[in-house]
Formats: C-alpha cells, structure tokens, sequence
C-alpha cells in the first residue's frame, strides 16, 4: 500500500524463522517503502517475502562468528540498537521482544512498538535459561548483567509514544514491568493459506512446536503415552531426546516437515495439544483454520484465543491426568469444522491490518471519519496526506 509518511521498521534481528519475523514480513507488505533496520541478518533464515526487502544491519553483523554465537553477544544490542542511525523518518515500527524499542526516535518522529513480551530473558530470566544450554558461568555472568539491562529496557519502554501487546497476558507484563498501558493487537494468522479437509479426522493428537522445555511437550507425550493414544509430534529442538526417553510406542516423532506435510497432519487430526504457557499462539489458530479443535492450558494467550463453546477445550493444571481428561472430552464432542474455521478467521491478516492502520492514523493525528466515508482504514490512508512531511529533517 502506498504511505503519505515515511516510515522505517525496526527488529531485534533477523537469524531465525519465527512468528515474529513473519509480522516483519507483512510489515513489509504493508509498508514496502519502508527501510528494516536490524541488529543482525542470517539470509539462510530469512522468509520469502524478506529476501527482495531493503534490510540495513548495524555494526554488529561484522563481528566474526556471530551468526553462529548470537546469544553469547546480547549485552551488545543495546548498543547496536541504540547507535542505529535511523533518522529522517515520520514514524518508526518497531517489532520487539527484546531490544529494537531502545532505538532513538528523533526530534519529531513517532514510534510505535509491537511487543511480543518484555524482553524474557531480562524479566523471566529462570524460565528463558531452561530452554538454553551453556554453561555455569555464563549462567553467573548473564544473571549479573540482568539489573543494568531491565533499567535499560524500562527506560527506553517510557520513550515509545505506544506501546503494542500481542495479547492480554503481555498487556499485563508491560503494565507490571515498564507501569506503562498498551494497546493490544493480535498478530496476524495467514488463514488463506489453509483448507478444511473433506475427509473425518483420523485416530491421532497433533503437537507442531520447537522441542524446548518451557514449552512443556513433555505433558503431551506422558499424557498419549500413559493413554496408549496415537500422537505425532512434529518439529525439532534440544528437548527431543529428554522427549523421546519419555515417549511409549504410540508417540511419534516426525522432526522438521514441509508446509503442506504440516497442513495435512493439521486437518485430520483428532484435536491439537497445546499444553504450555504461550504469549500467543498462533499454530493452534492455524489448526482452527484446518477445522480441528485445540486442547490448550488455561492460560497466557490461549485465553485470547480458544472459546470452549466453538474452537477448543481448556484443562486447568499442567498435569498428565488433567490432559487425559481434556482430551476423552475432545473426543466425545461434534465439533463443526466451519464454525471452528470463521472464529480463526477473526484472527486473519486483514484485521491486523485494519487494526494497526488505525493505530498509525491515531499516533500522526489523523482523525478518520471511516463509518461516515464507508471506507476501509487501508483505503482512507492512501488518500490523506501527510501533516509531517514539512517537517521531515
């Protein structure tokens, strides 16, 4: 779409394949002008729609062996971030669950932050370790730089003129860590990408995720295991062989598969397990969108997500019995497909879309009169012009 501003997104970094990086890539379909400024950039890990985008690394991407030895060089982003040089811009977008909020907004530049979470490491820093295999020391030395860095990171939240959830759980974060509000906006589910299947569902439960342990997979398995259930666990991760020594003949392990591979496991399964605690969740949606139901924790943003009437079940603790429960219940129910697909279709890229152009016409001083014109804030957007471009240094 076409902008009256000149605007510049900002991401933590680009090495690896996750949702985050998707939103980053619908950012740039949106706003296809706009510069990405990054700390770091893996072009073996970047999606399609990334690879013909104007993407500026900071000095960072100099330093030897940083690809591989990324996570060993996190005291350095705030001062790559913070010495990015990202000026002459209308509005700046940030995409963050770490750093990319600390990048300077000058004279009269706006800057929104989408926030998948306070940084975890920062905040959370137990839970974040658990999934992480390096050593004592660098345990010790990481536990000690934790205080300067959540400074530097309430600081530099208080500098944003909004601040974006990703869902409710983070909305309560971002008001517990940095005592700061927030708007919230889902992220944005590629449902067109999927179908439902005209075939019944098959005699199997589904797990897609990476295998770390914060994610708790390991329920999933005991809970199929113990149940002699069929389950298939599709992805990879440094949790596999602890899952694997866990896992009973019923339990299957399929590693990384293609697009259309996950697809197919998606629309004929019994229903999707989905037992840890998420900020999110947008594969559980992707199954919605295949017309199978989720059977989710209760909690984190799952309780966005599932509607026990329509799409999924929740079990209240995480433990083996309460998911067997959850799951004997799944089975019994008559799920509708197509009602379980239109509540993920709320969920879609066009409402993220709608949602965070109305965000942009708020922060620039637009005041779109869209019930009076009929129009969409897509379309309302391309026909103003711009109050900054005066001002652009």
């Amino acid at each position: 779409m076409s902008s009256p501003y000149k605007i510049a997104i900002v991401h933590d970094y680009l090495n690896q394949m996750g949702g985050a990086e998707r939103v980053v890539g619908l950012l740039h379909q949106m706003f296809p002008e706009a510069p990405i400024y990054t700390t770091i950039l893996d072009h073996e890990r970047l999606w399609p729609e990334l690879a013909m985008a104007d993407i500026r690394t900071s000095w960072m991407q100099r330093i030897p062996g940083i690809l591989k030895h990324s996570k060993h060089f996190f005291w350095l982003y705030p001062f790559a971030v913070s010495t990015m040089k990202v000026k002459g811009y209308d509005l700046i977008i940030s995409s963050s669950s770490a750093f990319a909020k600390g990048v300077t907004a000058r004279g009269s530049t706006r800057h929104i932050c989408y926030c998948y979470t306070p940084m975890r490491f920062a905040w959370d820093f137990s839970t974040y370790m658990e999934s992480n295999e390096v050593s004592s020391l660098q345990k010790a030395i990481a536990r000690w730089a934790m205080l300067p860095l959540r400074l530097w990171d309430k600081r530099n939240s208080g500098k944003v003129d909004r601040l974006v959830a990703i869902s409710s759980i983070v909305q309560r974060r971002i008001e517990s860590y940095y005592g700061l509000p927030s708007d919230l906006i889902f992220p944005p589910v590629n449902v067109a990408r999927f179908k439902l299947s005209e075939m019944p569902p098959e005699d199997y439960y589904l797990v897609v995720s990476r295998l770390v342990s914060y994610k708790r997979i390991d329920l999933a398995v005991e809970a199929c295991t113990r149940a002699k259930k069929k389950l298939i666990v599709i992805g990879d991760g440094p949790d596999r062989v602890r899952l694997e020594s866990l896992a009973g003949p019923t339990v299957r392990f399929m590693g990384r598969l293609s697009d259309g591979e996950i697809e197919r496991y998606m629309q004929h399964c019994l229903a999707f397990l989905f037992p840890g605690l998420e900020d999110f969740g947008i594969t559980p949606l992707e199954v919605n969108a295949c017309g199978r139901p989720v059977i989710a924790f209760r909690g984190g943003g799952a309780l966005d997500t599932i509607d026990p009437a329509v799409n999924g079940l929740f079990f209240d603790r995480q433990s083996v019995p309460d998911l067997i429960m959850a799951m004997e219940e799944a089975k019994s129910r008559n799920w509708d497909s197509a009602s379980i697909r239109r509540h993920a279709e709320k969920f879609g890229e066009q409402e993220f879309r709608n949602r965070l152009i109305q965000l942009v016409q708020s922060v620039m001083g637009l005041q779109p009169s869209i019930n009076e014109t009929g129009l969409s804030p897509e379309s309302y957007f391309d026909r103003r012009e711009s109050p900054l471009r005066s001002n652009i240094r």
